[in-house]
């Protein structure tokens, strides 16, 4: 497992808004270990009989060892949300869409300066099944396994996790490292950990048209992984020069192009799965 373990104590900031309120519950009822939110002018409240505090500096002299935060929060607020939390914790997630690139630019450099895990944005979270996750993923479809899952879709990563489930496989964790072309944690991030991490056998990685960050992952693995890499590239039927869903989705040229990552991939010695019901197939090749 990466990311999310047994030692994450986490805070939800933006508790108190539907969504946060929602998700708090569906986190607790899956057993992560969340101990207050944030609301500001809301402290002294609780949801699901958790504290709600103005600032996180507040929640640490109560809980001193936080060290993770999931973000609630409209768009135009994350980025004070997001430098509160990196300056004060190790991972932050944040499931927010639609923050203006310019904010995430400043918010992606405020992390790399404070040596903080961010993921996101627009990113469905983490989740380790049977212990925990900060996100918003349906739990159900994830078994505990030894498959590591990354993704740049949140659809795409339920659709695949549910097979691999199906099928009679696990996940190590899931990671969805958000579908805007600018992102805290990528590809080649989460790659790492998942080689450095012992319950991980085998990797999915699950791109779509867009950029090059599946062919730049592909190209470090083939140098410096040892473990498997299974891949599905998203958009084979995507016209050159539309946007399709995520804001990273867009293809110019030949670049990026579904059919061209596939083959870049497969140079690169990644085992690529046509469709989705081919990675399962190609996982038990490997078994």
């Amino acid at each position: 497992m990466i990311l999310v373990n047994e030692e994450t104590k986490a805070i939800v900031q933006g508790i108190t808004g539907k969504q946060g309120r929602f998700h708090t519950k569906e986190m607790l009822k899956y057993g992560t270990n969340i101990v207050a939110g944030t609301s500001p002018g809301k402290a002294g409240q609780k949801v699901e009989d958790i504290p709600v505090y103005n600032s996180i500096e507040e929640i640490k002299r109560d809980f001193p060892d936080i060290n993770a935060s999931i973000i609630f929060i409209p768009a135009p607020f994350v980025k004070d949300a997001a430098f509160e939390a990196i300056s004060e914790l190790d991972l932050v997630v944040i499931i927010t869409e639609h923050i203006p690139i310019h904010d995430t630019m400043e918010i992606v450099e405020y992390a790399k300066e404070h040596d903080t895990i961010l993921i996101g944005p627009n990113t469905p979270g983490i989740i380790t099944p049977g212990v925990g996750k900060l996100g918003i993923m349906p739990t159900h479809i994830f078994n505990k396994g030894h498959i590591g899952l990354v993704s740049r879709s949140g659809t795409l990563t339920y659709e695949i996790a549910s097979q691999i489930s199906d099928d009679g496989y696990g996940i190590s964790t899931g990671v969805g490292i958000g579908g805007d072309p600018v992102t805290g944690q990528n590809f080649i991030d989460i790659l790492k950990r998942f080689e450095n991490d012992p319950e991980t056998e085998q990797i999915v990685m699950l791109g779509e048209i867009g950029g090059v960050p599946e062919v730049k992952a592909a190209k470090y693995a083939e140098e410096h992984l040892s473990k498997p890499i299974v891949s599905f590239i998203a958009g084979v039927s995507a016209p050159l020069g539309k946007r399709m869903g995520h804001a990273g989705a867009i293809i110019e040229g030949t670049d990026g192009t579904a059919e061209n990552k596939k083959e870049l991939l497969r140079q690169h010695g990644v085992h690529v799965a046509d469709t989705p019901k081919d990675i399962v197939k190609i996982i038990e090749e490997l078994q």
